[in-house]
């Protein structure tokens, strides 16, 4: 059994505008503790939620029953945190846990067996001793200022940029976390060089009442926090489900054949793409089977190298050198065949042995290059020439006239 609360009608609304400060914590409305919806907490647009896979299985009698919860904060953040086997804390529970100082409020993610799997995913250099303690369910009292917090932190954040500008500091307060009892605010801040903020907390302290703690993040983590619309037309992949972030290079793109142009490649972090790696390995996998493209191919009726090759069609395309501006598509396996004859001193009479048909882009001798993808008009269907209409302009109605 849960406990009840009994509050103001008018404690805890729904916002009204269009801006829900509770997205960032994974709920789409403010909570109100007097009973425990998880549809308020779990929903679709949210990437902070876990799913237990091991909620049904019952572990055995004699095994000791784990007490470490996972708990979730804004954004990304989250935290795991040693519990008394008394409280009985389930997935969407509203906790008040230990912080540095005072205490913060968190929503559970996780209980029971599935914690210590996300532990030793997440590997966190903590033991059992040193993990921070629940206090208990948050109260009536604590969720108040909570829900004050949090709706305190978009003006919060706007005037510090202000602040920070008139300090003359080159960095950009992209995010602000209140901590649970608003003792303390953690304000997320990028920037290209290192920066004195020194100043900067003695006038934000003054300002607001708090104490100042200041984390520098990357342009990844802020495009995850800010979000946006990619080039793809939907979410950004960081501020929707993409909570871990690997390294990407240009030789994934190489790799793809993907035209290194950096409007392309960058998305609204700067930086290339995270979706670039999706299918790099697949990409891997299918290149294993192809020759190098260095190779030349030596026939009667010429000498052919590589002009590009399609790895998913699994085809290549050659140009003999005395005509570059004519291709020729071959198979993986024709283009193989012809290099093992070739090292036996042995030459076919063409690139094509008659099997081999030429593709419909190469008849009509396109470049090997990628310039049409920047045209305009590439996809506008040429216009068919109507027949008769000179005849009708002049007065013709191309009927035969009929004798009186």
């Amino acid at each position: 059994m849960h406990r009840q609360f009994i509050l103001p009608a008018n404690s805890f609304v729904l916002e009204k505008d269009h801006q829900q400060p509770f997205l960032s914590r994974g709920c789409h409305c403010a909570p109100q503790p007097h009973t425990r919806q998880l549809d308020v907490f779990r929903h679709s647009c949210n990437k902070l939620d876990s799913f237990d896979w091991l909620q049904h299985i019952k572990p055995a009698e004699s095994y000791s029953s784990s007490n470490i919860v996972e708990v979730r904060f804004k954004n990304s953040r989250k935290d795991f945190f040693r519990a008394s086997p008394d409280m009985d804390l389930q997935t969407g529970d509203i906790v008040a846990v230990e912080a540095s100082p005072g205490h913060d409020i968190g929503i559970v993610t996780l209980t029971g067996e599935i914690v210590k799997l996300q532990m030793k995913s997440k590997q966190p250099k903590l033991t059992d001793d040193e993990l921070k303690r629940v206090y208990r369910k948050a109260k009536v009292s604590d969720i108040e200022k909570w829900v004050t917090a949090v709706r305190q932190e978009d003006s919060t954040m706007y005037r510090s940029r202000d602040i920070a500008r008139s300090l003359n500091l080159e960095m950009k307060i992209s995010d602000v976390e209140y901590q649970g009892d608003r003792t303390k605010a953690i304000f997320y801040y990028t920037a290209d060089d290192r920066v004195d903020f020194r100043e900067l907390i003695r006038v934000l302290a003054d300002a607001f009442g708090v104490r100042i703690e200041m984390r520098q993040i990357g342009m990844r983590q802020e495009a995850s926090r800010l979000g946006g619309i990619g080039s793809c037309g939907r979410e950004l992949c960081c501020a929707t489900w993409l909570t871990r972030f690997r390294s990407v290079s240009t030789n994934s793109a190489r790799t793809q054949q993907l035209s290194l142009n950096p409007q392309k490649l960058a998305g609204q972090c700067s930086k290339l793409k995270c979706c670039i790696n999706y299918e790099n390995h697949c990409y891997q996998d299918l290149l294993k089977g192809f020759p190098d493209t260095e190779t030349e191919l030596a026939t009667k009726k010429g000498v052919a190298i590589c002009q590009k090759t399609d790895v998913l069609k699994g085809q290549m395309a050659y140009s003999y050198k005395d005509h570059p501006g004519q291709m020729i598509v071959l198979s993986v396996q024709r283009v193989q065949e012809i290099i093992a004859m070739n090292a036996n001193n042995q030459q076919p009479e063409e690139l094509l042995d008659g099997t081999e048909a030429l593709d419909t882009d190469t008849q009509q001798g396109l470049p090997s290059d990628n310039s049409l993808e920047d045209s305009l008009t590439r996809f506008d269907k040429p216009q068919k020439k109507k027949k008769g209409r000179r005849r009708k302009k002049r007065g013709f109605s191309g009927k035969k006239a009929s004798a009186n």
